[in-house]
């Protein structure tokens, strides 16, 4: 009974340990709320927001950004009107790297 009980526990340990360190294994991982690919604004100023997980720097458009304690991230800037991308890279502590582009337009409006 008490060698079933041990064994037993070594199972729940070990899977719990392969649970916890499943982050580990997959990488930083990126994800772009706003803007939308493809997407268009007429606003004079954007703001980035999105989740960035198991990373240990990350940034936007080559600028180093931060995130609250849950991963998200939020970043207003002023792109130039027509066609902009945006890039946001991120590297964990393995040196495992990732990055996300969007393509979106700023439209300008000249009134007649």
């Amino acid at each position: 009974m008490n060698r079933l009980v041990m064994i037993l526990l070594c199972f729940v340990l070990v899977g719990y340990a392969a649970f916890e360190t499943r982050r580990l294994a997959i990488g930083p991982q990126i994800t772009i709320t706003f803007p939308q690919e493809g997407g268009q604004t007429a606003s004079t100023t954007v703001t980035v927001t999105g989740v960035v997980e198991n990373i240990a720097f990350f940034t936007i458009n080559d600028a180093p950004a931060h995130t609250d304690q849950s991963g998200h991230f939020s970043l207003t800037f002023a792109p130039p009107p027509g066609y902009n991308t945006l890039t946001v890279a991120a590297s964990d502590r393995f040196g495992r790297r990732t990055s996300k582009t969007v393509a979106f337009t700023l439209l300008t409006y000249c009134p007649a």
